[in-house]
């Protein structure tokens, strides 16, 4: 619209627009442009799909049933990625972490094919945790620490084993309990159990 009449309501707007610093106009029409393409594009809205609706749902489900289960054993808890991630973030908040690192570390180390890397990952786990004043050093007893510092002499898959299970044992007497007993894991069960409710009450 333009006019050039004194007193047009269109003039004044245009010396108004005129007025204003040219990033100013840039950045309007941008916006005007974003938002005519998002007008356009109705998969944007309710365009995002029952299907991946459905899928947010199915996994909300599995991890709401994966929290629950973590409380049945210990076992069950190391076998979830996101139940180890938990744990690992409550052993944390009480300065034991390296318990649950060596652990993961040996379960790796196991998988370890090539004898030059067995020897080389032993050292290194070895020197990381099992040692006397290791810098991560775990909780374990003097004599399972010299069967290991042996075992390195020919290392294989199992030379760890000993001190894995004393650690493990360690956290599932120990830490376990305390884990499901604390906020963040009531927490996790109030909204998994929650979820289960609401589920139920829509089918």
């Amino acid at each position: 619209m333009s006019c050039w009449m004194p007193g047009c309501p269109a003039l004044s707007m245009c010396r108004g627009l005129a007025t204003l610093p040219i990033t100013c106009l840039e950045r309007a029409k941008d916006l005007k442009t974003r938002l005519g393409v998002l007008l356009h594009k109705p998969e944007l809205g309710h365009g995002v799909g029952t299907s991946s609706k459905l899928q947010l749902g199915s996994r909300r489900r599995d991890s709401s049933r994966e929290v629950l289960e973590w409380r049945e054993s210990f076992d069950q808890l190391l076998k979830s990625k996101s139940g180890v991630t938990a744990f690992h973030t409550f052993l944390k908040t009480e300065f034991s972490e390296e318990n649950l690192d060596f652990w993961l570390a040996c379960e790796d180390f196991k998988k370890t094919r090539s004898k030059t890397k067995l020897a080389s990952k032993a050292n290194r786990i070895f020197e990381e945790f099992v040692q006397s004043e290791a810098p991560r050093e775990v909780n374990i007893d003097h004599e399972t620490r010299e069967i290991t510092r042996k075992n390195l002499s020919g290392a294989t898959s199992a030379c760890f084993n000993e001190a894995q299970a004393k650690t493990r044992t360690l956290m599932e007497k120990d830490s376990y309990p305390r884990f499901l007993k604390s906020a963040s894991y009531q927490d996790m069960t109030k909204q998994a159990t929650s979820r289960g409710i609401s589920k139920r009450s829509h089918t």
